[in-house]
């Protein structure tokens, strides 16, 4: 997988501390676990920064293939509680995937983005690695991460026609009125 900027160590742009990152990917895991053997956890945050509600997605990888990702476009509850259960609906309630069993979760590896707020964007002032997008038009919506265009080396309209094949749309619908909407990521992973 491409490491964006944002991913390796702690630079100027990390909102997050190390110690952060490590605690939300911890509950990732915990959160599967509970989930498996049908225990409550604990979903206080730990510090009034892991207690702000943001959006964030919770992507699982087992022996470096997609294994799941879920996540909430809008901040819906407090960033803690939001990895817990994006983490636990990725590894569940991920429609393209079987449920996750006991025996794969020791191979399973966690990555994190933690969302900006969302904002409108014109196609032309895309960036890739940096933008993350989501389409909309009626009721039919599509979101890639800033990771995935990078991941599968894609230039701008590629990345907007596949975001919009997400949202079920005409690969070219993004030249016909949708809501183009964009987002930053910090993103990090185990």
């Amino acid at each position: 997988m491409s490491q964006l900027p944002s991913q390796s160590g702690t630079s100027a742009a990390s909102e997050y501390s190390p110690t952060e990152r490590e605690i939300l990917l911890q509950l990732a895991h915990r959160a599967i676990h509970a989930r498996l053997q049908r225990t409550e956890l604990d979903l206080r945050a730990p510090t009034t920064h892991l207690a702000q509600e943001r959006g964030a997605f919770t992507t699982l990888h087992r022996n470096g293939n997609l294994r799941g990702c879920i996540g909430y476009v809008l901040p819906v509850a407090s960033l803690y509680r939001t990895i817990a259960e994006t983490a636990t609906a990725a590894a569940f309630d991920d429609p393209r995937f079987e449920p996750v069993t006991p025996a794969e979760v020791p191979d399973l590896k966690v990555e994190i983005s933690v969302m900006s707020p969302l904002f409108p964007i014109r196609p032309e002032e895309i960036e890739i690695g940096k933008h993350g997008l989501l389409v909309t038009l009626d009721r039919h919506r599509g979101l890639l991460l800033p990771q995935v265009p990078v991941e599968h080396e894609w230039d701008r309209e590629t990345f907007l026609s596949e975001t919009c094949r997400k949202a079920w749309l005409p690969p070219d619908a993004w030249r016909h009125g949708v809501q183009l909407e964009a987002f930053t990521a910090e993103v990090f992973s185990e």
